[in-house]
């Protein structure tokens, strides 16, 4: 085993490793049943705070969500290499996941298209020049913390990170008009 976490009511452990499985454990240790299966080893594991979904990294690049009886609900792609980390935010409906791309993403979950469970991206938070080895929310949800090979550690704060995502789109609507039609000193404005 490579990871494992316990359920937020303290019954259940979930479980992955090299086998490329993820498995549920009572919390005495014993096996339940199989929830899943990647195409190469998991990485980590995390419980939702409600202790409905159960995230899962790997090797192969992706993120799964899981119920507790092993329905897949989604398959999160977006990373380049190994997802080496995921965690639950406390407060919200967002999944952090760390990478040897050297990059954190964060999604998105839980929306319901058409009656169905969804999960996308999010952001995209670039800072680390090497592998992102772990990802851990503040109890109050407002700050993660990413760390990496490079050995530097960034704090993030959800606050800012929503602002300057409210500012790239913002400048993504307006820079035609801004690159023909501004003056020369405001061209500058989404640089």
């Amino acid at each position: 085993m490579s990871s494992l976490a316990w359920s937020t009511d303290g019954n259940f452990i979930a479980s992955g490793g090299e086998d490329n499985k993820i498995k549920l454990l009572s919390k005495q240790g014993k096996f339940l049943r199989d929830i899943g299966e990647h195409d190469a080893s998991v990485t980590s594991v995390a419980w939702s705070p409600d202790g409905k979904i159960i995230a899962s990294g790997s090797n192969d690049n992706t993120i799964k969500l899981w119920n507790r009886d092993g329905k897949k609900l989604k398959t999160l792609k977006g990373h380049k290499n190994d997802v080496l980390s995921v965690a639950f935010s406390p407060t919200e409906n967002i999944i952090a996941s760390a990478s040897k791309d050297d990059t954190v993403k964060l999604w998105n979950f839980g929306e319901k298209v058409k009656g169905k469970f969804d999960a996308q991206e999010r952001q995209t938070l670039d800072g680390h020049t090497e592998a992102v080895t772990s990802v851990a929310w503040s109890t109050d949800g407002k700050n993660l913390t990413s760390t990496s090979k490079d050995k530097t550690q960034i704090l993030w704060k959800l606050k800012d990170l929503e602002l300057k995502q409210l500012m790239k789109a913002a400048c993504e609507q307006v820079e035609d008009y801004l690159k023909y039609n501004a003056e020369e000193g405001d061209r500058q404005l989404c640089k």
